[in-house]
């Protein structure tokens, strides 16, 4: 399932051992991204927050280093298409709340599973002021996954919009899953769905989107 693996991308940025590569011109973005993946990689090896004693502490420290890289705005956006348009703002800022926190409940919960995954970073591409920054992804088991950063600058800052696994969009699958939604029910039952699944309640809740 898509998003099974692009919770796993995301926990693997914000929780796997870097790699040095060489500078290069497209450093800017690669530096964003492996700082906070620097900064993950101290809180989960942190002595005082280790056990399940400290899991909700852990998560908020990690929410907070994923919310500086993740431009979740940006993301929802995406993900709502040509529906994103017919939002009053009001609606768009629920949407996101919600978006974000499925992303957050989706890799967060996966958190305490990792087991020295490694991230090897190649050479960013530069174009029309984003950035494509292709990642490999090496699992304990030795097998290399191939993940893809599309970035943006926001405030002086490069962020995340999009990660691309094996090829297949987040994004894109996220987008596809909440079209059908939509038109076959409304964007108000869209976000009681997503709300309600945050919340942990399974019944109604969009499943997984099939991409493979």
């Amino acid at each position: 399932m898509i998003l099974h693996q692009a919770a796993a991308a995301i926990m693997f940025l914000l929780s796997a051992t870097t790699t040095t590569a060489p500078a290069t011109a497209g450093e800017a973005p690669v530096q964003e991204l492996r700082s906070r993946v620097d900064r993950a990689v101290q809180v989960l090896a942190d002595p005082a927050l280790k056990g399940p004693s400290k899991v909700a502490e852990r998560r908020t420290r990690v929410r907070k280093i994923a919310d500086e890289v993740f431009d979740y705005g940006e993301m929802g956006k995406r993900s709502l298409g040509v529906h994103w348009q017919q939002l009053p703002t009001a609606e768009r800022e629920r949407f996101v709340r919600a978006f974000s926190d499925l992303l957050d409940r989706a890799y967060f919960e996966k958190i305490d599973s990792y087991n020295g995954e490694k991230v090897r970073y190649l050479d960013a591409k530069m174009e029309d002021g984003q950035a494509i920054v292709p990642t490999r992804v090496t699992t304990d088991k030795g097998t290399d996954i191939p993940v893809e950063y599309r970035m943006h600058r926001d405030q002086g800052r490069w962020m995340v919009y999009d990660v691309i696994i094996e090829g297949v969009s987040l994004v894109s699958n996220y987008r596809a899953q909440f079209d059908r939604i939509i038109r076959t029910a409304s964007v108000d039952e869209l976000m009681k769905r997503l709300e309600a699944q945050v919340a942990g309640q399974a019944s109604g809740a969009p499943r997984e989107p099939r991409g493979r």
